[in-house]
């Protein structure tokens, strides 16, 4: 018996419904994925080495590469416990509920100001490359091509925030989706940090919220169904607890505690973490400069 020690508050509403069903979609060494048979939406099972976030469990393991679970097993809830085939059994009771909280934009834009230029520089020295941030290194012309309409693409839409246009922001958000390398997109990736400042209630850039939440539909046959589930809760103001940590410290905290929350969104995947935190400085930047 495997004990469940947090949960997103829509993860733990589907399994306590009992009718929960699905299959697993793909295994990693430390996060299980999980669709469901009801509308094919991505859940997640996460190590302790793992945050919180929308549509995911953290389970007491510290891997998961000794269950010998397999791509299509059968996921179904009975009693209060996840079941996974006769594998595994995850306890319910045992878990506290999470919800995704973005904090409220400032009145005052000090700290907001100085963190944003000090994560900026940090970003620019420390984050991966090979995805939104340009490689140093020799690239395939594919690569290189691929750089290329990812700085395009968002410097577009950066420009469209800026100005408070609003004709074109969807069709330049659309044409980010699936460009770029990972698992999830690194343009995916992108959006994911900016559709989260977007969600900050009182900041200038809010008034594209509603733009956000009518975009994700015409997403979702432009990339992957993990990335897309990712995209939609994002889409909603709905993102993992790093990142959530890493917007409160840029808004209200020190310049160390902005470089500290920062780190640990950075050391998500292998550039999606630098492509997220890329994604709030352009919207913060955006709020800088429309807030005056």
């Amino acid at each position: 018996m495997i004990h469940a020690i947090s949960g997103d508050g829509y993860f733990l509403q589907q399994i306590g419904a009992s009718g929960f069903t699905g299959t697993v979609h793909s295994v990693f060494t430390h996060a299980l994925n999980i669709q469901s048979e009801a509308n094919g939406e991505i859940f997640t099972l996460a190590t302790k080495a793992m945050d919180n976030a929308p549509n995911t469990l953290i389970i007491d393991l510290d891997t998961l590469g000794n269950l010998h679970i397999h791509q299509h097993d059968r996921v179904s809830v009975q009693h209060d416990q996840l079941l996974i085939e006769d594998k595994v059994q995850i306890a319910m009771q045992t878990a506290t509920r999470w919800q995704c909280q973005l904090p409220i934009f400032p009145t005052d834009q000090t700290c907001l100001k100085t963190n944003v230029v000090t994560v900026k520089q940090f970003i620019n020295l420390h984050g991966k490359s090979g995805g939104m941030k340009r490689s140093n290194s020799s690239i395939s012309e594919f690569e290189a091509e691929t750089s290329r309409l990812l700085q395009q693409r968002t410097s577009l839409l950066r420009e469209e925030l800026m100005n408070q246009r609003f004709d074109q922001f969807q069709s330049y958000a659309i044409d980010l989706v699936g460009l770029g390398p990972g698992l999830t997109p690194s343009g995916d990736d992108f959006l994911v940090g900016l559709f989260a400042i977007i969600h900050l209630e009182n900041s200038p850039c809010y008034i594209y919220k509603q733009l956000c939440e009518s975009t994700i539909n015409m997403m979702k046959p432009l990339t992957n169904a993990i990335s897309y589930t990712t995209l939609k809760k994002a889409a909603n103001g709905q993102v993992r607890e790093s990142i959530c940590s890493l917007i409160y410290s840029i808004l209200y905290g020190t310049e160390a505690d902005s470089i500290q929350a920062l780190r640990k969104v950075l050391a998500i995947g292998s550039s999606s973490g630098t492509d997220i935190a890329l994604g709030l400085i352009s919207g913060l930047e955006a709020n800088i400069k429309l807030g005056g």
